[in-house]
């Protein structure tokens, strides 16, 4: 499948479109927004006017079967991931699909099969595995920086948000029917998932979920510990109800760690018996726009250069459901 030019149509242009992901679609060679889609007409039709994007729609249906759209962005809450990726697949469309990438793993399971049987590309939204960043610390590993990587530990917590203390009014990201669980679900995901890009793919997973605040349904802390293909062992700590904001990953080998932030722009360490070193980057002004380069790249050359498909979005749904399954089954 190979385009000159692509095309892109969004479904769900909300906040995340505004700035890190929609405008990047017009920035970058050989590739161009055509239309979007809210539930809310008004809304499509203000996004459009002010994006410059000569098409919106209040129907998804009519937008991914525009002749006019080569590729599907889905922009929506995880809970309508899976309709919408079938529904594109079906229509020849190749999609690229908003983090987490569904609610459970067996959805992403499903998606996969849709595309895999239309003979289109899938592609999830963990755009950090393109940034400069985080493929500096893909290098440093590679190159023996830290030397064999023994395990990894992540320590994620953040004060409770004001949006989740009205009962009334809860965002979509705590209710479980909408987001797959809470904020670990919208959170520690582009974790789990980096770990996964940096260390390989996860084999064993074992995890405690609780909700100790009462704010709302879904759980709001989550502690797990995974084995991974390679032999490493990682342990992680999510909390979304404590007295401060923290997030640190460390890499620890036989000769050094590595330690970084997720979702903070501070400086990549390394420390080693040799002492520390030190790597600062600007974030990307649309922080989408690395990853949508490579995808771009594959539909314009035939090449796979895209380093988030399906097939590992559906790795990090499967250790998050491994996680808090203790929660909800029980």
């Amino acid at each position: 499948m190979k385009f000159d030019k692509v095309r892109w149509g969004i479904i769900g242009c909300g906040d995340v479109t505004e700035v890190k992901s929609g405008p990047a679609f017009q920035k970058i060679n050989n590739s161009e927004l055509v239309a979007v889609m809210r539930r809310t007409g008004e809304l499509a039709k203000d996004y459009a006017k002010r994006h410059d994007v000569p098409k919106w729609y209040d129907d998804a249906d009519e937008l991914i079967n525009d002749p006019d759209v080569d590729i599907v962005y889905i922009a929506t809450p995880p809970g309508s991931h899976k309709e919408y990726t079938i529904k594109a697949a079906k229509a020849g469309k190749p999609v690229y699909v908003e983090k987490p990438m569904a609610r459970t793993f067996e959805e992403c399971q499903e998606m996969i099969a849709a595309c895999e049987q239309a003979g289109v590309p899938l592609y999830v939204a963990y755009y950090r595995r393109a940034q400069e960043r985080f493929l500096k610390i893909k290098e440093l590993l590679a190159n023996g920086a830290v030397g064999e990587v023994r395990f990894v530990s992540s320590t994620q917590y953040q004060k409770a948000r004001k949006d989740v203390l009205d009962p009334e009014r809860l965002p979509w990201r705590v209710q479980p029917e909408l987001a797959g669980g809470g904020l670990f679900y919208d959170l520690a995901s582009h974790t789990l998932d980096l770990l996964d890009f940096l260390l390989g793919p996860i084999k064993s997973v074992q995890g405690f979920a609780s909700n100790q605040a009462g704010y709302y349904r879904a759980e709001d802390i989550v502690t797990g510990t995974y084995l991974f293909e390679s032999g490493i062992h990682g342990v992680g700590n999510w909390c979304f109800s404590a007295f401060d904001d923290v997030d640190v990953n460390e890499i620890v080998g036989s000769k050094g760690k590595i330690t970084f932030s997720t979702f903070e722009n501070e400086p990549i360490v390394l420390t080693t018996a040799s002492g520390t070193e030190q790597w600062s980057f600007n974030r990307p002004e649309h922080v989408h726009q690395p990853l949508v380069e490579t995808i771009v790249t594959d539909l314009t050359t035939g090449s796979s250069k895209c380093p988030s498909t399906g097939v590992t979005g559906a790795r990090t749904n499967w250790v998050m459901g491994e996680m808090v399954k203790n929660y909800y089954l029980g």
